[in-house]
């Protein structure tokens, strides 16, 4: 049900789209009062975010390490995973975020029968980090090419990726090789959660609806490049207009386009509340992005409140008094 209620909240969205693209009076609110719109609501959401993470105290060393400390000179550092200097945090976040570096230390836990009984095996489960490296490469491999609708002239690494990348020539228009994977690799990610029930049993509709909205976005693409054929040089007059803060809004673009433009604002416009903020999330974590010193440096926390401490020669001379009274004994009498 979780994930019935995530699909039907995309094809509500399509269904909008589809109608809002059919009346050529609401063609000025979904191409250019919708997509300004959600880019205010992305930048500023996301600028939000990002802020309110970076005023979070972190008064302590945390990070999450996965190797050998540095200590004695005849015991070797693992400099990468437990990193004592800024190059070897650095080393780890540039593999972190461009190879999952974690994510590719992944294991699987299940029981399974002995000789003495059910045993604890732990395994290797490297389709989950292959599958999201291949998803993430390929969207953005598929967002750079996109530029070229942006920019004019189109710059040469555009050109070279887009080239790169259409190499299948398969009839015409040629078929992008990451179009392909990055439909294999949604899908993959999205029946994970289907099929294996403990993923099943932790999944929320928030991690169903960005899957299935993504995979309706990469269809719309698809739909429109190999199927529906829409006039490109008015799609691009229409971003270039957009991107120059000039918009016109061209005519003969389909509605399928519509559809399309509409579920990547939505996407926009989700982007900032939801688990997809992990994109600069990763930057602003403490258990990676900061140095394992912990036995170098002692570390101090800054917000601990002022202790007005009373000693014992202070409470005797206070009760000094009082205490002989009592018959209890002093230092000085």
């Amino acid at each position: 049900m979780k994930a019935f209620y995530s699909f039907l909240a995309v094809i509500v969205l399509i269904l909008v789209a589809a109608i809002g693209g059919s009346i050529v009076n609401l063609h000025f609110v979904f191409g250019i009062v919708i997509p300004y719109l959600a880019f205010v609501l992305f930048v500023g959401g996301f600028i939000c975010r990002v802020v309110k993470w970076g005023r979070s105290p972190v008064p302590f060393r945390i990070p999450t390490t996965g190797g050998q400390q540095k200590s004695l000179p005849w015991i070797k550092q693992d400099k990468i995973q437990n990193p004592t200097s800024a190059f070897g945090v650095i080393v780890r976040m540039a593999l972190e975020v461009l190879l999952f570096r974690s994510l590719f230390g992944n294991l699987k836990t299940e029981l399974r029968e002995g000789a003495k009984g059910p045993e604890l095996a732990y395994g290797s489960a490297k389709w989950l980090w292959l599958g999201s490296l291949v998803f993430h490469w390929s969207f953005l491999i598929i967002i750079f090419r996109h530029l070229r609708f942006f920019l004019e002239p189109i710059p040469s690494a555009v050109q070279v990726v887009d080239s790169v990348d259409s190499m299948l020539q398969i009839g015409l228009p040629p078929i992008y090789i990451t179009d392909l994977l990055f439909i294999v690799a949604i899908t993959f990610l999205f029946l994970r959660r289907i099929v294996i029930p403990k993923v099943k049993y932790i999944s929320q509709p928030a991690d169903y609806f960005p899957l299935l909205l993504i995979f309706s976005i990469a269809c719309s693409g698809i739909l429109m490049r190999y199927f529906y054929k829409v006039d490109i040089i008015s799609v691009k007059e229409l971003a270039l207009s957009l991107a120059m803060l000039h918009p016109v809004l061209p005519t003969g673009v389909g509605a399928i386009f519509y559809v399309h433009l509409f579920l990547v604002c939505s996407l926009f416009v989700y982007f900032p509340t939801s688990k997809l903020m992990h994109m600069g999330g990763i930057f602003l974590s403490p258990t990676r992005n900061m140095i394992s010193n912990n036995r170098m440096v002692r570390h101090i926390n800054p917000w601990n409140p002022a202790v007005e401490f009373h000693s014992y020669a202070e409470y005797e001379d206070e009760f000094r008094e009082k205490m002989k009274k009592a018959g209890i004994p002093v230092e000085k009498e």
